[in-house]
C-alpha cells in the first residue's frame, strides 16, 4: 500500500510540475479576464458536472465569500446548484441545455464564463460556452485529456497534461485557487 501511495503522489506532483511549465501563461491570462470582468461591473458563471460542479461550487464560494483577503463579495454564480432549475430544464430541454439555459437568463456581454470538464466533451457544458461566446461573454474550459471538443469552443482553453480524471481535479483545483488568490490581490491589494 505504501508503495501506491508513494506512486500517487509522485503522479501528483508530475502534473502540478507540468502546470507551472505549460500554463502559467494561460492561467496568467484567465487572472486577467477575470479582474478585468469584475472591474468593469460583470459577473462569473461557472459550471460542472459531478466532480466537476463540486469545483464550480468551490470557486464561487471563494468569490463570492472570500479566498484569502477580507474585501467585498465579487458576483459569482455557480449554475449548478438550484435543483428546480436544473430538473425543469432537463425535464422541459433535455440535460444538454441545463446550462445553456441559465447562460441565456443570467450572461451578459462582459461577463466571465466558466466550464468545467475532465473529459473536455461535456455536451451541456459545450454549448453553454457557445452560447457564452454568441452574447459577448469571455470564455474559460478547464479541461483535461486532450482538451475534447470544448477546447474548440473555449477563448481561453486550460488544459490539464494528464488522462488520469484525479490528477486533472486536482490540477483544476489548483487552478482555481490560483485564480481566486491573484484575482483578490489584483482587486483589493494593487495600489494600496
Amino acid at each position: 500500500m505504501l508503495v501506491e501511495i508513494k506512486a500517487q503522489l509522485k503522479a501528483h506532483c508530475e502534473v502540478m510540475t507540468a502546470l507551472q511549465g505549460e500554463l502559467s501563461p494561460a492561467i496568467e491570462s484567465a487572472v486577467s479576464l477575470v479582474v478585468d470582468a469584475y472591474k468593469a461591473g460583470n459577473k462569473l458563471l461557472v459550471m460542472g458536472n459531478g466532480g466537476s460542479a463540486a469545483d464550480a461550487q468551490h470557486f464561487v464560494a471563494e468569490m463570492v465569500g472570500r479566498f484569502k483577503l477580507e474585501r467585498r463579495a465579487l458576483p459569482a454564480i455557480a449554475l449548478h446548484t438550484d435543483t428546480s432549475i436544473l430538473t425543469a430544464i432537463g425535464n422541459d430541454y433535455g440535460f444538454d441545455r441545463i446550462f445553456s439555459r441559465q447562460v441565456e437568463a443570467h450572461a451578459a456581454a462582459g461577463d466571465v464564463v466558466v466550464g468545467i470538464s475532465t473529459s473536455g466533451n461535456s455536451p451541456n457544458v459545450q454549448l453553454a460556452l457557445e452560447l457564452a461566446r454568441e452574447k459577448g461573454c469571455r470564455t474559460i474550459a478547464l479541461l483535461g485529456k486532450d482538451g475534447g471538443s470544448i477546447k474548440s469552443v473555449a477563448e481561453l482553453p486550460l488544459i490539464v497534461p494528464s488522462n488520469d480524471t484525479p490528477r486533472i481535479q486536482e490540477g483544476h483545483i489548483t487552478i482555481i485557487h490560483i485564480i481566486c488568490d491573484l484575482v483578490e490581490r489584483e482587486l483589493f491589494l494593487k495600489g494600496k
